[in-house]
Order: structure tokens, then sequence, then C-alpha cells
């Protein structure tokens, strides 16, 4: 049977859903042009698009600015603490890859968790986490409001929201979150980003290429 077009009536909903994923892909790509990593792929960037200015509560109660960082190279990543698997692996391997490194190395770079889940991450509760001797020395856990997380989440194009079980009780969501580890510079700019799944060797091997390039 034909429409009046002289296609296949079968084949205009197939069309029709075609053409309506060819809208959602141009859509994502209008959103956000900016390359995709897989597992382990590095992006460096000179363009100053990633990171900026913010205003947060450490995990001691302190107000801390991006100010507060300065001169030191940052590793910061995004995660929350009640995260079941990815930010603590993400954690892991960010310290497997510090310890990898020479002492006076290692003490260059300031290790930064910012909370995608100001409403249970508190400093106490962060106080608690960043402790764990799984995780990097001088571990420094960051909260806020919600407002100063949508903040600084924008800043670094970090994409969050919570994750919900149908039936489950309210307080046992989750959150997805863009899992990748910031490396900026000792001027708080960006430098290059490590996705999920990167090794620790690879990453050890880029602090080290980044202090070999950006000297004291």
């Amino acid at each position: 049977m034909k429409s009046f077009s002289g296609l296949p009536i079968w084949l205009i909903p197939l069309m029709a859903g075609i053409a309506a994923l060819v809208l959602v892909f141009s859509l994502l790509v209008l959103f956000d042009s900016r390359p995709q990593q897989q597992a382990g792929e590095v992006v460096s960037s000179g363009r100053a698009d990633i990171g900026g200015p913010f205003t947060l509560v450490d995990h001691t109660g302190a107000t801390v600015t991006k100010a507060d960082f300065a001169g030191r190279p940052m590793l910061i990543y995004f995660g929350f603490t009640y995260c079941p698997d990815i930010c603590p692996f993400s954690l892991q391997v960010m310290a497997a890859a510090l310890s990898a490194l020479p002492e006076d190395q290692r003490a260059e770079f300031q290790p930064i968790l910012i909370t995608v889940d100001p409403e249970r991450d508190t400093p106490e509760q962060l106080a608690q986490y960043v402790s764990s001797p799984a995780f990097p020395d001088n571990l420094v856990g960051l909260t806020g409001t919600p407002e100063q997380i949508a903040a600084v989440a924008a800043e670094y194009r970090v994409i969050y929201r919570r994750a919900l079980e149908e039936g489950a009780p309210e307080d046992t969501y989750t959150m997805d979150h863009t899992s990748l580890i910031y490396l900026m510079d000792r001027q708080g700019e960006f430098h290059s980003v490590y996705a999920h799944g990167t090794p620790p060797a690879q990453l050890a091997e880029g602090l080290q290429d980044f202090l070999e390039e950006s000297p004291r």
C-alpha cells in the first residue's frame, strides 16, 4: 500500500523516528561542541573555557575561594560521598597516581573533591569521607549551597542530576554526574582533563609532564 507521497505507509513512522533522532543529535552537538572523551583519553586545551572563580565551604567549615589554592596545581573531581563505586574508584586512581610520584612532586598538587550532592554532603560528612586512607593525602572536600554547587559545576561543564529508582525511599537517591579528573595549573586555569578509566600510571605520567612544562 502506498501513501499520498508514494512511500509505503509502514516506512513513514520509521523515517519520522530517524528524523527525530537526527534532531536530538543536532541539539546535543549545538549544546556541547567540546570533544567527547573515551575511557582513559586525555584532552588538553589552552582555551579558558573550563574552570572559573568559586566560593565554597571546605570540610573544616571554612569558606574558601579559588584564590586560596593559587600557586598549587589542582586535581579536581566532582562526585559525592554516597557514591557506591565510580567516585571512590576515581579518587583511588588519583591517590595511586600521586603515590607514584616522588614526594617533592606529589606535594606540588592539591587534590580536591567538589560534591554534587550538597544536601547530604555537609562539611562534617565530607570530613569523614576525605580522611579515608584509600584517597589522596590532603584531599580537600568542598560543598556549598545548591546554587553555589550549580555555579561551580557550570564553570567546569559538569552535568549532574538526582536519580531515584521508582518506588524507592526518597533518601536512597544517587547522583548521575560527569566523572572526570581536571588538572588546573598554578593560576587555576584549565590544563587537561582525564576521563574515567584513565590508568593511574597514565595520570602520573601526565602530572610529571605538567611539572616539566610548568616549573615553579
